[in-house]
């Protein structure tokens, strides 16, 4: 199997996990992976991991909005992360990232609802921040990302692997984790 196609794969699989079943229970996910782009598929599934993540950490942006705006932009930062360690192994089969449209939607989709000029403020200081964390040499964040990295590629890997060792929910707690330490990074500063 092709990256993008277990790229593809979990993302159907996640959309099947998350759908309703009783708002629509007669709509069925394709089971072809092509109806599933694999662009989207990250987007989707940085998104997804992101709000995992939260949820893991027991964090509220709700919360957030009102009294440390600026976590906000820390959890774009973690998703567009994802993102990236998501689309890395993409550049092998020729396909490209579009890191200012996933920016958009993935803060349009982890913060539905608020308005232009707040995701706007959002997606620039989240951009900041990714920008430092990319290029830092210090040995912490050199080792934040490889963990980062493997934590995305193992909950890849278990979402789509039968023989996996273990299995993708296994995976959230130390993504929750991962969060929670980039929060306390820029709680800090």
């Amino acid at each position: 199997m092709k990256y993008s196609e277990r790229l593809s794969l979990l993302y159907a699989l996640c959309l099947n996990d998350s759908r309703d079943t009783n708002e629509n229970p007669s709509a069925i996910p394709s089971t072809n992976l092509q109806d599933y782009d694999p662009l989207e598929a990250a987007n989707y599934l940085a998104c997804y991991i992101a709000f995992k993540a939260i949820q893991q950490a027991e964090r509220s942006p709700a919360d957030e909005r009102v009294e440390n705006f600026d976590m906000l932009s820390v959890y774009h930062t973690y998703a567009m992360l994802v993102y990236a360690f998501l689309m890395l192994p993409l550049a092998e089969e020729g396909i490209a990232p579009d890191t200012e449209a996933a920016a958009i939607i993935v803060a349009k989709t982890l913060f539905a609802g608020l308005a232009d000029e707040e995701l706007a403020e959002i997606i620039e200081s989240g951009g900041h921040k990714f920008q430092l964390i990319a290029d830092a040499k210090q040995e912490h964040w050199v080792d934040y990302r490889q963990d980062l990295d493997k934590a995305t590629i193992a909950f890849l890997i278990a979402g789509t692997d039968e023989e996996a060792p273990f299995d993708k929910e296994e995976v959230i707690p130390m993504l929750g984790a991962l969060l929670s330490m980039l929060c306390e990074a820029f709680s800090d500063s």
